[in-house]
């Protein structure tokens, strides 16, 4: 059995440390309540076992914590958020209903991860800051709702919130690759098509242009030379096009490098304004909610700040915050946030703040906005398809032409 690492108060009050064996953290627990302490930490010593006196090797430890660490996918993910808001919405108890959820778990890298919250939470840390220490599994997106149904008192409701943004992400996502199927096998087959027109058939159509002392065209030229250059060194060109990817995406997961593309996306004509209005809609629902709840409003900028994802935007509401701290009013201080909120919203927002209905006001601009932006975004997936086609039909089209055009030229060289 593993051995369990513990800080507790005894009955005098005075710390206590030492060490424990049991099946699991319950048992712990109940040797420690059957002693008369106060659990105040326990953690279970990682690569011990029980009786012996010594440790796993390293090596194994590591693959246990690795095996351990599988990555939870989205679908299991969207539904421990529903069964967990569903549960706490029928009064059931966190911890309770955390373990109901680890031992309904049918895979193995789920349980383990809901099990590692679930004793964290036990041990007397927030929902939040339990997720927030598997960021590969809970987004920080994710665990600022979270925090913010743990802060206004309707956790339940958030998560309920969270699973239904991840359920229109995923329908998003599955419109997204359907649309992108038929476009990208054309252009998979397109590459492979070019990849045998330059490796294989122009350096032939070359020759025979040379037994004529035929002049090509620039077009065909330009054709030609990219096929010397696949045919020679084509396979550095590609070793050194994985590894430009690998340096890029590892740039991009950077601080500056997600930074540089966030505002890419937020500068791209179609993408930036897509990308503005969903943060905009989730920060006002996020914010209405929690000064409904009685939540303050410095408090609740804070917390909603976190909920918009797109780190140039959240620095942007920084600064409404610390506006709205020195005593600005709302509407004004969000009007400096250029990029994130139209004058229309702005005024929409300084009326309500005026009238004492912010919190309805803005959880109706983010209905609004958010059904506007579901018909923006099937507008742009419908363009997507034909758009993509287009591009492949040009690409094709330019090497056929170049291909072709010394054709015409060839009876002047055979006379």
């Amino acid at each position: 059995m593993p051995l369990f690492q513990y800080k507790a108060l005894q009955a005098n009050g005075a710390m206590a440390e030492g060490q424990l064996e049991a099946a699991d953290r319950q048992g712990a627990f109940a040797q420690m309540a059957g002693q008369g302490l106060r659990p105040v930490s326990l953690s279970e010593k990682a690569g011990a076992v029980a009786g012996t006196g010594f440790a796993l090797p390293a090596a194994l430890a590591s693959l246990s914590f690795r095996k351990r660490s599988a990555k939870v996918s989205s679908r299991e993910l969207e539904n421990f958020t529903r069964l967990l808001s569903s549960l706490l919405a029928a009064g059931v108890p966190l911890s309770r209903a955390l373990v109901i959820l680890h031992k309904e778990s049918s895979s193995p890298a789920a349980s383990a991860k809901w099990k590692e919250i679930h004793d964290l939470v036990v041990d007397g840390m927030a929902l939040a800051d339990a997720m927030g220490k598997s960021p590969e599994t809970f987004p920080r997106v994710y665990t600022a709702m979270v925090q913010a149904g743990e802060t206004g008192g309707f956790l339940d409701l958030v998560l309920a919130q969270i699973a239904d943004f991840q359920a229109r992400e995923k329908e998003l996502r599955s419109k997204v690759m359907s649309a992108m199927l038929y476009p990208s096998i054309l252009f998979v087959l397109a590459i492979g098509v070019l990849i045998f027109l330059l490796t294989f058939f122009i350096p032939r159509f070359q020759g025979i242009f040379k037994g004529f002392g035929a002049t090509l065209p620039m077009a065909t030229q330009i054709v030609i030379g990219v096929s010397n250059v696949v045919r020679s060194y084509g396979a550095f060109v590609a070793v050194g096009l994985v590894v430009a990817g690998f340096l890029l995406r590892t740039w991009f997961a950077s601080e500056k490098g997600r930074r540089t593309w966030e505002g890419l996306m937020l500068r791209a004509p179609v993408l930036g304004p897509l990308v503005a209005e969903f943060a905009m809609a989730r920060f006002c629902r996020m914010l209405g909610t929690l000064l409904g709840a009685g939540v303050p409003l410095v408090q609740g900028l804070s917390v909603a700040r976190k909920s918009i994802g797109n780190q140039i935007l959240v620095d942007a509401v920084s600064q409404s915050i610390e506006r709205v701290q020195q005593g600005g009013q709302l509407g004004a201080s969000l009007a400096e946030s250029h990029g994130l909120f139209p004058s229309s919203v702005v005024e929409m927002i300084s009326v309500a703040e005026e009238s004492g209905r912010l919190d309805q006001e803005l959880v109706r601009i983010a209905n609004v906005t958010e059904g506007d932006l579901d018909r923006e975004l099937k507008t742009a997936v419908a363009l997507m398809e034909p758009m993509m086609l287009f591009f492949i039909a040009a690409f094709i089209g330019t090497i056929f032409i170049s291909m072709v055009l010394p054709i015409f030229t060839l009876q002047d060289y055979i006379k």
